[in-house]
């Protein structure tokens, strides 16, 4: 292809894009870690990945050897203090949701990142499916009990190497979804439907191969959404996405966000019986 030409068709998709989103009344969305790359947040899987440059930093978020190694929890509690969450603020990706959802057309963000920049942004809490959990919070793993990660990490700060828990002194952790650990069933069936009642599905700085979250971008386009993938990388769904967008998501998605309403007198979708839903 030459470049004129590709030129070309990439002007024709980002068109087809816009006119999908202008058109859409109902959107739900899928972010992962290239919404917040731009804020300073490294990504896990990407070509400068943290678990590409070191695999064995993997092993900090596996369940079986956080409970079994100290070790391994007390580098993890040095690499929570260390991650550079704490100091991101939210890019223009971020708020593009959140005008998104000002529009009245945003059902439900489901995200894979736990750095509530969402939320910081201005995205009501209600909006926010975390399917990985939150790194601000703590939860025990023998009572349940939770917390604020500030509070462990100032005890992490005053000396302890690995932070109990105040109430059984149980094992602390953060309250993210380890290699080994079951999604929240309630968070994964309210997911579940935001991907079968939305007649566009928009799936940004995923790489679509971490199930099952990656799952609800095809569950949705059989339900019959329209699909829209916006990632550096290529995914698994590219060829059954409407639209399939490279360009950096800083740029992309507040461009999609201010695409002008589309009146029109054929739904982008036709809706079934909810009761059938299920079933999908």
């Amino acid at each position: 292809m030459t470049e004129r030409a590709s030129e070309a068709d990439d002007s024709a998709t980002w068109q087809r894009a816009r006119e999908l989103f202008g058109a859409a009344r109902r959107i739900t969305a899928l972010t992962g870690a290239g919404v917040s790359t731009a804020s300073g947040i490294p990504d896990f899987r990407g070509p400068d990945g943290v678990w590409t440059r070191n695999p064995q930093a993997a092993r900090l978020s596996d369940i079986d050897s956080y409970l079994a190694d100290e070790d391994v929890r007390a580098q993890a509690w040095r690499a929570r203090a260390e991650n550079p969450a704490w100091h991101a603020e939210p890019n223009t990706a971020h708020r593009a949701f959140v005008d998104l959802d000002a529009s009245g057309r945003l059902g439900a963000l489901l995200t894979q990142n736990i750095d509530e920049l969402h939320q910081r942004a201005g995205l009501a809490r209600d909006r926010v499916l975390e399917l990985h959990g939150t790194m601000r919070r703590t939860v025990c793993v023998h009572c349940g009990a939770t917390g604020a990660m500030t509070d462990a990490l100032q005890r992490l700060a005053e000396g302890e190497r690995d932070p109990d828990c105040r109430s059984c002194g149980g094992i602390l952790k953060s309250a993210t979804v380890f290699f080994g650990q079951a999604l929240d069933a309630d968070v994964l069936r309210e997911a579940r439907r935001a991907s079968l009642d939305c007649d566009l599905f928009v799936a940004a700085g995923t790489s679509l191969t971490v199930y099952p979250a990656a799952a609800f971008a095809e569950l949705a386009a059989k339900a019959g959404a329209k699909l829209i993938i916006c990632n550096a990388e290529p995914t698994p769904y590219d060829e059954i996405a409407d639209a399939v967008l490279r360009g950096p998501l800083t740029e992309v998605l507040p461009g999609l966000a201010a695409a002008p309403l589309i009146d029109s007198a054929e739904p982008l979708r036709t809706w079934g019986d909810p009761t059938t839903w299920e079933q999908m």
